[in-house]
């Protein structure tokens, strides 16, 4: 039984078992998926998982409770699970008050996404890898399959979703203990792109075999590559985006949604849903469309989740948990990849970004350390790797007045993340040169 029937399934035993005052939702959460971990550029562990489960609500008067089940694939065995589960929230809902904030979506929408692009052979990345890799020391992890999505409401919403993808995580290390960090990922695959990405990491890692540039505490040219990008961005989605932390007053761009300061005409934020990993449903039932967070450097879109549209008198836009973008695209801008290093001209190269936290959140201010491969360049040559350094910076000036240009390229960053489950998550991020990045220590 396909992943889709199996729902189904599911659903129309459901909605023939509640009772006529009982309402409920249900997510449907599953994936095929292959795990390859490198070491020494070799297979070390290999494995395929498969998995499927949904998280059950029952509602009843205002009251609410669900629960979350792992689904077997036998459908005698699952229908009894979800019985028993029906039985207990039942139970449960009798000692619980009416939840102020329950806002259910009354639509009966219907939406199915099917993106049945095929995926590479496993065998085949194995062999491009190792061919690639050969005498490298180079661990990684490289995960692909199939997830798929579904969501159903008594009310009659039916929404289905599936996506292939596959994402390559790994580093290069030097010797001396410096590394390299690259990624390619995507959906469909090519062997002369993902070889660009590694020839890339080679050469930096030629590098990190020099002896290091010491730099003083203060403010310096710098590029910021995609996934240094990705983790300031991913840091203003730390409720930057958020009606509820708009509405409380601690979103870090507050300022910016109050119109009191702006980003860089260059910069335009989306939550760009089609086309993406995500589904265009949430597992609260709502719909889920492209939104414009921030238009030529100035606020627009919230993210709204049903629980803030009933606090704050809002229409929820089908937020999901914690109000955070799921599908982050970022414009690019007219910086060609070929022209970085000239247009930086004497600065930091920096491909990494870790340890990241709000210094002043209020102000949008963060900290955090450069990671792997730093370097030093002048006159729009590699000199020399930096050893690592602090910033402190504002999200004013980092995509404010020291934003210079933004690359024409962009580069798809999908989420690592496989607790429980391969995340859905991604971000599709140009890299920035930035006019002056405050170093502290």
């Amino acid at each position: 039984m396909s992943h889709q029937a199996q729902f189904t399934a599911l659903v129309q035993w459901l909605q023939g078992a509640i009772t006529p005052q009982e309402r409920f939702t249900l997510s449907y959460n599953a994936e095929a998926s292959d795990f390859i971990r490198f070491n020494h550029a070799k297979v070390r562990q290999a494995g395929h998982v498969q998995q499927a489960s949904v998280d059950f609500k029952l509602i009843d008067d205002g009251r609410h409770a669900n629960l979350n089940l792992t689904l077997s694939g036998d459908g005698d065995v699952d229908r009894q699970r979800l019985s028993e589960a029906l039985h207990q929230l039942r139970e449960t809902l009798t000692l619980l008050p009416e939840d102020p904030y329950l806002l259910l979506n009354e639509d009966d929408w219907q939406s199915s996404n099917v993106q049945d692009q095929p995926l590479p052979d496993s065998a085949h990345v194995v062999g491009q890898i190792a061919r690639l890799g050969e005498g490298l020391d180079l661990v990684g992890i490289y995960a692909a399959g199939q997830l798929y999505r579904g969501f159903a409401s008594s009310n009659g919403a039916l929404g289905w979703h599936q996506a292939n993808s596959f994402n390559f995580d790994w580093s290069l290390f030097h010797e001396n203990g410096q590394a390299v960090k690259a990624n390619y990922a995507g959906h469909a695959w090519s062997d002369e792109a993902f070889a660009r990405r590694f020839n890339l990491a080679r050469e930096q890692l030629a590098f990190l075999g020099h002896p290091s540039h010491t730099l003083a505490p203060g403010q310096y040219r710098a590029y910021l590559a995609p996934a240094a990008l990705e983790e300031i961005i991913g840091m203003l989605c730390w409720g930057g985006f958020s009606a509820q932390s708009l509405a409380d007053k601690t979103s870090p761009l507050q300022r910016l949604y109050s119109g009191d300061l702006a980003l860089n005409p260059l910069v335009s934020l989306d939550e760009q849903v089609s086309g993406s990993l995500s589904p265009a449903f949430s597992g609260e039932g709502y719909r889920r469309s492209d939104l414009s967070l921030v238009v030529d450097g100035a606020a627009r879109d919230q993210l709204v989740g049903s629980r803030s549209a009933a606090e704050y008198g809002l229409t929820a836009n089908g937020a999901g948990w914690g109000e955070s973008p799921s599908a982050l695209s970022m414009k690019g801008g007219s910086l060609a990849l070929d022209e970085v290093l000239q247009k930086l001209g004497t600065g930091l190269y920096i491909s990494n970004l870790w340890y990241l936290n709000f210094s002043d959140r209020s102000a949008g201010r963060m900290t955090g350390m450069t990671r792997f491969a730093t370097f030093w360049v002048e006159d729009g040559k590699i000199k020399a790797p930096v050893s690592t350094m602090r910033f402190d910076d504002s999200v004013y000036s980092l995509l404010g007045s020291a934003l210079e240009e933004l690359t024409t390229e962009r580069e798809l960053i999908l989420s690592a993340s496989t607790y429980s489950q391969r995340d859905t998550s991604s971000n599709c991020l140009p890299g920035a040169l930035i006019g002056r990045l405050t170093l502290t220590l």
